[in-house]
């Protein structure tokens, strides 16, 4: 579902980049008709909405040469570069296309010390076999632009071990060499700076846990590995210091076998590798670990942990946790930073040293966090926590007192080893699955993510003040709609500790949840909707599993038998009586015209099986539906669902939403992520999908954009892109 020229410039997203749009006429038998068949028009310019990381930052890396240049990795949302003089992050992976959705997950990155522009990257999301196999991307521009060396082998940014140390590395002896460490099939090296890859030998053969290589590290003119296959007797620490023969590193700690290695950096001026380990690679599931160093001129390790997991907490509990990050002082011999993980009853913290490990000092201890410009990051509470997830952990090597580290939603830093505050501009990783754009009230914009349910964008440049929807909080959204004739009513729904559904009276700014809710909300919270005047709720929980209804604001539920299990609940936009829902089993559209209490069968016999689908009403207009098909196109019904009619100027479509009419247009604006010809790409259709203009450009793709895509009902030519690890993107006709 998801080939992208990769040696076209990425436009750099965040800055006044603009693309360029084309209108794309139906041809008959020519659904796949080539691009010389498309014709250019107007520029578009594309942004992220504000919302400060949201996902999981899984490396950092400071340029070694470079004052100010620095890099990020994420799991599921592409690599960033640092801008010092805009203090921002620079995405540098947003042209990777539809077909390319799993290289927007980040394995690896490597610079070049001698080569301060060279950028390499290890691509590959997940190592499943249905996903594609990874790639590397190469630039002599920093990121500016990309050259590409597929591999036929897998990788898995997003899977267990994401946080691990940099699998990939430019050998210090040769800058034509470079090493990348895989997770099933051992290491790979390229003699010609990324454009081929070839096996190297190893010494350790992979085994079914998926960790295989988990750091490649420079020693001098060594290179060391992290292996986290061992088998809890065998070595899990190697080293080459000829480029040709690996062996294990003599005389490793005991204990340590039995976990993994899970990062490691060298001090240069003391010739010491320190090395944090874990009983399992993270970020969940670790419960004890240590950190050690390796005098690497005379072998001798030397166990530095700063506190040993497995004490007492003052709640009876275990203080459980493992090692993670770990960083040195390129001015400041002995000085080093690690971080804790999986720290939950404590809260994970930064240990530094200044005497090699003698002696440590807790930097949360006396941390000062200031979460204004990301406040969602207090998670419904009176005030943020340090961190967790903390496996990322970067020492800008000009400025000693400069300490940056990635959670699983942010990247705090700081410049005096006191106060702390998100350094995340630009770098926006949500996984967002529900969109609305309000006709009316203050906010434009009300999204629902992946882990951090639903937010309220009184603005588009600045992250919500109220941070997520609370009362309750939840973690992903599952369901979000509002009322057509009464914009200020709002329902949600998600995975919460205290309730699984809510209501808003003041268009999404303020919360109450349900006074009930069915049984299985949560276990399945699934996806919610209400009629034009807000009176009724329908709540659907799945695959399998019946709807329900409320006539009371959520104060009580009745199973809605005749409703289609497992389907996604539409109300109509004028009539509160009526109701919709596609059944994809069998192709059935079903309608309701009691207000939701019984459903019925209308039109039969549509293409079924599609399990990525979309049904939708057309705004201010009663019984107008659309209905989007991953693997069958677009159809339309203008009787309520009686009978449905084949839109023949797409041959796929993946959602679809509606925006303001064009002036002198009396329907409003269509768009649509979808194949119009040979491509998948975002377009905008001005006369009821007769014709369509694309708007999104071969440099702003952002990968798998199928989940959610709304025009803006006041503002002509504004849409709002759903993305998965890129946050909402939103675009306008450039003036």
């Amino acid at each position: 579902m998801y080939a992208s020229c990769l040696s076209r410039r990425a436009v750099l997203a965040g800055t006044a980049a603009t693309a360029a749009l084309t209108t794309v006429p139906f041809l008959p038998g020519r659904a796949h008709a080539a691009e010389a068949a498309v014709f250019a028009g107007q520029a578009y310019r594309w942004r992220n909405v504000v919302q400060g990381g949201t996902g999981f930052v899984t490396g950092v890396l400071f340029h070694p040469s470079v004052r100010g240049l620095a890099y990020a990795r994420t799991d599921i949302g592409g690599a960033y570069r640092w801008d010092d003089r805009t203090d921002r992050w620079i995405p540098l992976t947003d042209h990777l296309g539809w077909d390319d959705w799993n290289l927007l997950g980040v394995e690896a990155m490597a610079v070049d010390p001698a080569h301060p522009n060279r950028l390499y990257l290890a691509l590959g999301t997940y190592a499943q076999s249905w996903a594609g196999n990874g790639a590397v991307l190469r630039s002599e521009d920093r990121g500016a632009t990309w050259k590409r060396a597929d591999l036929t082998v897998k990788l898995g940014a997003n899977e267990d071990g994401r946080g691990c140390g940099e699998r990939l590395l430019v050998d210090p002896r040769d800058s034509d060499t470079l090493w990348l460490g895989t997770r099933h099939d051992g290491l790979l090296r390229s003699t010609d700076r990324g454009a081929t890859w070839q096996a190297a030998s190893f010494p350790a053969a992979p085994s079914a846990t998926g960790q295989g290589i988990t750091f490649l590290v420079a020693a001098g003119r060594s290179v060391y590995a992290g292996w986290g296959d061992s088998d809890g007797t065998s070595a899990n620490l190697y080293r080459t210091a000829d480029g040709t023969t690996w062996e294990a590193v003599p005389g490793q700690p005991a204990g340590t076998a039995a976990k993994v290695p899970v990062r490691a950096a060298y001090d240069r001026h003391t010739r010491e590798l320190y090395v944090t380990y874990a009983n399992a690679p993270g970020p969940n599931g670790q419960s004890d670990g240590s950190v050690h160093k390796l005098r690497t001129t005379t072998g001798k390790w030397t166990e530095v942990t700063p506190v040993k997991p497995g004490g007492p907490t003052s709640d009876g509990g275990t203080d459980s946790f493992g090692y993670g990050g770990v960083a040195v002082d390129a001015r400041r011999p002995g000085t080093v930073v690690v971080s804790t993980n999986n720290r939950w009853s404590l809260v994970d913290t930064l240990y530094r040293t200044t005497d090699g490990g003698r002696t440590w000092t807790s930097l949360k201890d006396k941390a000062v966090l200031d979460v204004s410009e990301t406040p969602y990051l207090k998670w419904g509470a009176d005030k943020p926590k340090f961190g967790w997830w903390i496996q990322a952990v970067g020492l800008d090597p000009f400025d000693s007192e400069h300490i940056v580290y990635g959670t699983g939603a942010t990247l705090y830093g700081t410049r005096d080893l006191k106060n702390w505050a998100p350094e995340i501009r630009g770098l926006e990783e949500a996984s967002i699955r529900q969109l609305i754009s309000p006709p009316a009230g203050e906010a434009h914009l009300i999204s629902g993510s992946g882990d951090i349910g639903v937010m309220y964008h009184e603005r588009l440049t600045a992250s919500p003040s109220r941070g997520m929807a609370s009362n309750p909080v939840f973690g992903t959204s599952t369901g979000l709609a509002l009322a057509a004739a009464k914009p200020s009513y709002v329902v949600r729904a998600g995975w919460g500790d205290n309730g699984n559904g809510a209501w808003s009276n003041d268009g999404g700014k303020t919360w109450a949840p349900f006074e009930s809710q069915p049984s299985m909300a949560k276990s399945a919270p699934g996806p919610i909707t209400t009629n034009a005047d807000g009176s009724v709720l329908l709540w659907s929980f799945g695959t399998g599993n019946p709807g329900f209804r409320s006539a009371d604001n959520g104060g009580s539920w009745s199973e809605v038998a005749s409703f289609p299990k497992g389907a996604v609940p539409v109300a109509d936009p004028v009539d509160p009586a009526r109701f919709y829902a596609f059944d994809t089993t069998t192709g059935t559209l079903h309608a309701s015209t009691d207000s939701g209490r019984t459903f019925t069968a209308r039109a039969t016999g549509l293409n079924s099986g599609d399990t990525e689908f979309q049904l939708a009403v057309a705004p201010g207009r009663s019984g107008d539906l659309w209905l989007s098909l991953k693997w069958n196109g677009l159809y339309r019904s203008t009787d309520g669902g009686a009978t449905f009619t084949k839109v023949g100027s797409c041959w796929a479509s993946y959602t679809l939403g509606f925006g303001k009419a064009a002036e002198g247009a009396s329907y409003p604006a269509v768009y649509m992520v979808g194949s119009t010809e040979s491509i998948t790409a975002v377009y905008r259709s001005d006369d009821e999908a007769k014709s369509w203009t694309r708007i999104n450009d071969d440099q702003h793709q952002w990968g798998w954009i199928g989940a959610a895509i709304s025009g803006d009902p006041r503002v002509y030519g504004r849409v709002y892109i759903a993305t998965n690890g890129r946050g909402v993107q939103y675009g306008e006709p450039a003036r």
